[in-house]
């Protein structure tokens, strides 16, 4: 996104609750009911969303003075939504005629209310393995009865996501955006890391960083040069509070990731937090009252039952080049001692080649062409199993790598999700479930046991690197660069991928 982007959304935010170009009677809004006759505005329409919307109206036009104002004055809020409102709004400024001027303004609705209600980019275009169902309105029969009831602005607003995380997201996207567009301070240099006591001609900078974040407050009127640059005290506590905020070791010392994190400028931020919003078009209004959230790329999971926050856990999730896909899925049965069918091609990449002896002390045999590790303490699978119904394989289980957990990043999988203490989370859903006997008679075995669960639970697996957790907007890096693509589809100006990590040998799945 570059400085002259962030401009234009300034203007658009300045621009609501004004129509700009004299719109209200003249410009866009300007429209002429009486002069649009049937037979011209079908040959204006092309869009079949359009067809439906006219076909329910009789061919008749919708817009007069009056809503078609409303109706741009809506738009122009877009940028609230990270939206480019000009974008929507030029069907109808191609042309002065009539009917094409009424087509075009139905036409901005239309769009408009289905970028809000659905998103703008259609994900499974940018991942063909994307799996997690899309609110599917009927935008032309709602708008009809907006216009008819008058309410054209509130039912378009009405449309994206009303929850409190969406509404926290666009408040930083537009603090972003502003920030953004002020002068940039030039970024922190590289250098040794910084502890609590020592004294270091970047601090003044560092305190500076933090204050324009909100992480500091402004400096004493008398002492306007606080802290000097010895680094400690207030300071180190506002780093913790960004080094919370962005995923890293919350020790107070300034590294180079903690350095990264302060020198993100403002338009850096908007551009995640405009990603982030449009993901949340994407997903369903009403979220499963029962539900696990595993945020892909946080590597954490997020346990609901009957709406209520029950959980929270770190994950290992996959790494880049066998990425976690994007879906949703049921739990429907817990699994003690699993085994472990390898998929192909870890077998041919990553197990074969280490030889017969390798297998044979890693407790794996050949069945049926495949090969299987056998139940067992190293099991990759560790001692439980959470068996989900999908064609992509993907599950969540236990693993013996438990260090994995304390890493910062935690990709490191094949794509399946590790849950932290799996057994005490089975044991949570198994007491929840009613199935407690049934689960602690499996474990006592040594064999492979499936626990039916009597309800399934859905498990999302959703990539958001922006989130509110603690009432505080939180980002993650952007491990797969997937936040680029869902960029660049949203009209953003590209910019080079993060750098993908050498791939770790790891046998999990």
């Amino acid at each position: 996104m570059t400085k002259l982007l962030a401009a234009a959304l300034l203007l658009t935010l300045a621009a609501c609750g004004n129509i700009q170009g004299g719109d209200g009677g003249e410009g866009v809004a300007a429209v002429r009911p009486s002069r649009v006759a049937p037979s011209d505005l079908r040959a204006e329409v092309t869009d079949a969303r359009l067809t439906r919307f006219y076909e329910a109206r009789g061919w008749q036009p919708a817009w007069n003075a009056t809503s078609a104002a409303a109706l741009v004055q809506a738009i122009r809020g877009a940028a609230r939504h990270a939206l480019d409102a000009d974008a929507f709004l030029a069907p109808a400024v191609r042309s002065d005629a009539p009917a094409a001027r009424e087509a075009g303004l139905s036409l901005a609705a239309l769009s408009y209310a289905d970028a809000l209600a659905r998103g703008r980019v259609d994900p499974k275009r940018l991942r063909g393995n994307y799996a997690v169902p899309r609110p599917e309105p009927d935008l032309a029969a709602g708008l009809n009865q907006a216009i008819e009831q008058g309410n054209v602005g509130s039912w378009l607003e009405g449309l994206a996501p009303q929850d409190d995380e969406y509404r926290r997201l666009s408040e930083a996207y537009v603090a972003a955006t502003r920030e953004g567009a002020g002068e940039r301070p030039a970024p922190i240099p590289e250098g040794g890391a910084i502890r609590a006591g020592a004294t270091d001609p970047r601090v003044p900078a560092i305190a500076a960083a933090l204050r324009a974040r909100g992480y500091l407050p402004a400096p004493p009127e008398d002492r306007p040069d606080a802290p000097g640059q010895v680094y400690g005290g207030e300071l180190a506590e506002a780093v913790r509070r960004l080094q919370e905020d962005h995923g890293l070791e919350a020790g107070g010392a300034i590294d180079a990731a903690t350095l990264a994190a302060l020198n993100r400028d403002g338009l850096d931020r908007a551009r995640t937090l405009a990603v982030n919003l449009e993901r949340r078009r994407w997903l369903p209004r009403q979220a499963p009252a029962r539900r696990i959230d595993v945020n892909i790329a946080g590597a954490f999971l997020t346990y609901w039952r009957d709406g209520r926050f029950a959980d929270r856990r770190r994950v290992i999730v996959g790494q880049p080049g066998n990425e976690t896909p994007e879906l949703a899925s049921p739990i429907y049965r817990l699994v003690a001692h699993p085994t472990w069918t390898v998929p192909e091609s870890i077998a041919e990449e990553e197990i074969l080649p280490k030889g017969s002896g390798y297998m044979q002390r890693n407790n794996m045999v050949i069945r049926d062409g495949m090969i299987v590790q056998q139940s067992g303490p190293d099991n990759a699978l560790g001692q439980v199993k959470f068996d989900m119904r999908n064609d992509q394989a993907i599950y969540l289980h236990d693993t013996p790598a438990k260090a994995l957990f304390a890493e910062d990043l935690r990709h490191f999988s094949h794509g399946c999700v590790r849950v932290q203490d799996a057994l005490g989370f089975a044991a949570m859903i198994a007491a929840q479930e009613g199935v407690t006997d049934d689960w602690r008679e499996a474990l006592a075995t040594d064999e492979e046991t499936f626990v039916p669960l009597p309800r399934e639970i859905v498990v999302r697996l959703l990539y958001h690197s922006a989130f509110v957790e603690g009432g505080r907007v939180r980002f993650r890096p952007d491990v797969y660069g997937l936040d680029e693509d869902v960029a660049e589809a949203l009209g953003l100006a590209a910019r080079p991928r993060p750098q993908r990590r050498p791939h770790v040998a790891d046998v999990g799945p």
